[in-house]
């Protein structure tokens, strides 16, 4: 996977809580003039204006007129990222319209990775505004200042749903509240090395009165790995004056067993206590157990198959001994933990380029994603898999990014939806419930070789990563250059039809 330099300068860009794009200026103004009606007493009834159609003319004419010019033409103003070019001194702008929620946050350096927090303010809250969410992320600082680096637990809060047109004065008003700035606050653990990926894992607390223990595993530019604690910094947003120690903010347990940097890790969903896979650019994949006295075991026996770098990992969401990694190699591979030989199960080669990102679908488990360095990203039905010579085919596969795939995510609770981020600086939805037809699937609404299973683009500059709300539906938050929160509205996002 490839990285991104961060912002040059002899000054840190200061944290702030960001914003969003100002609303487009309406004109309000309520006084208009008369103004003469030229269709006057032109139609003497009813029928006749039925029979006359929309335009004074019969249908029939009309639509004949239509076909004959192409109705169906795309509209010349409508600017596709990938396609068309911006002309000097233009900028890009979202159509407000789209989104019921939409907020960008800077940080000091860009953040390659992140994950978002489960937190004890409930599930299911979309109609809950201003939102609050918990997040974790790894910075990306200069070369020359790579001792600025952390770790950052972030709570973001004060995210206001977006005005709508009819909402008058009052009304807003009413609801100060819900327009307040998104406020950015921030908990850092010092490192002095490049995040690469971070994952959250959270054990469950014995005494329901209690959180969770949330744990963190970083990869580092350096090759090694840290699990850390973060339960004080995030309980410390709720506790105003409370501080930090520099115990608290040291790793509970490094992993050195990593000769070269690695992108590639996942903790097990189905083992409370603590599993963590790590896969390094020699190809080598390790296993890392929490123990019952609380600390860590690494096996010294690798995982080893793959001919190039790993560049993800995911466990099986159904079975607790089985997962997948993805290789820079073109190659998918599955193995069992249980195997003494160490050696895969299943290797199918999925691409002729880098497989970068790669997402198990946690509702329908027989489903896996993965994206690659060409820009092609497909859905495979893991039961077709059964080895050997023969190769299977993705069951769906789009060539509509063109550059690398960053990340790739299954909706938590739609198994039909995908989230996507590329290089081209897009974070596209998907709806891949939209039956594929040769014919339709080649233009949608006009415009050539736009997908129909393709519901939704956001811009995302350097998008890296991307990933839906747990506990939001609907919203998602995407790392590039800044953080982006959205939430398309509802009728994008398909929740209505579920």
């Amino acid at each position: 996977m490839s990285k991104r330099t961060a912002e040059n300068g002899n000054e840190i860009i200061p944290l702030k809580g960001g914003g969003r794009p100002e609303p487009m200026d309406i004109d309000n103004d309520k006084e208009m003039g008369d103004f003469e009606d030229e269709f006057e007493d032109e139609f003497e009834s009813e029928d006749e204006i039925f029979e006359a159609g929309v335009d004074g003319r019969p249908d029939a004419e009309r639509e004949a007129e239509e076909r004959a010019a192409g109705a169906m033409d795309v509209d010349n103003g409508t600017f596709i990222v990938g396609r068309n070019k911006l002309e000097a001194g233009q900028h890009l702008a979202p159509d407000l319209g789209t989104y019921e929620m939409l907020h960008n946050l800077s940080t000091p350096w860009p953040c390659l990775s992140f994950d978002i927090i489960r937190d004890g303010l409930g599930d299911n809250r979309e109609k809950a505004y201003p939102a609050t969410m918990y997040t974790v992320a790894g910075t990306q600082a200069d070369s020359k200042r790579e001792k600025e680096n952390q770790i950052m637990v972030m709570k973001f809060s004060g995210l206001s749903r977006m005005q709508k047109d009819d909402e008058d004065s009052e009304s807003e008003d009413d609801n100060g509240d819900e327009d307040a700035d998104p406020i950015l606050e921030s908990k850092a653990i010092p490192l002095t090395s490049t995040t690469n990926r971070i994952r959250s894992h959270q054990i469950p607390s014995q005494d329901p009165s209690k959180p969770p223990t949330t744990l963190t595993a970083t990869m580092t530019e350096s090759a090694e790995v840290f699990i850390h604690d973060i339960t004080p910094h995030l309980a410390s947003f709720d506790s105003p004056g409370t501080v930090i120690t520099p115990q608290q903010n040291k790793p509970l347990s490094t992993i050195r067993s990593h000769k070269s940097e690695g992108y590639a890790i996942d903790w097990s969903p189905l083992v409370p206590g603590g599993k963590l896979l790590t896969g390094d650019n020699d190809g080598l994949i390790y296993v890392t157990t929490r123990t019952d006295g609380g600390s860590w075991a690494t096996e010294s026996r690798v995982f080893r198959g793959h001919t190039n770098s790993v560049e993800e990992i995911q466990w099986s969401p159904q079975e607790a001994s089985v997962f997948a990694s993805a290789s820079s190699d073109g190659t998918v591979r599955v193995w069992d933990v249980r195997s003494k030989s160490r050696k895969p199960a299943i290797t199918v080669q999925v691409s002729s380029t880098d497989v970068n990102v790669m997402s198990w679908s946690r509702l329908t488990t027989h489903l896996l994603a993965t994206g690659a360095d060409d820009g092609v990203w497909g859905v495979w039905d893991l039961r077709q898999w059964k080895g050997g010579a023969q190769k299977p085919s993705p069951i769906a596969s789009f060539s509509y990014h063109k550059e690398q795939i960053t990340s790739i995510e299954w909706h938590p609770t739609d198994d039909s939806m995908v989230a996507v981020a590329s290089g081209d600086h897009k974070v596209t939805l998907w709806d891949l419930s939209v039956e594929l037809d040769d014919e339709e699937s080649k233009d949608t609404a006009g415009v050539k070789d736009m997908p129909p299973q393709l519901l939704f683009e956001h811009i995302s500059e350097h998008a890296k990563e991307v990933h839906w709300h747990p506990q939001i539906p609907g919203t998602l938050v995407a790392t590039g250059q800044e953080f982006s929160v959205f939430r398309p509205i509802p009728v994008v996002y398909g929740i209505h039809a579920k």
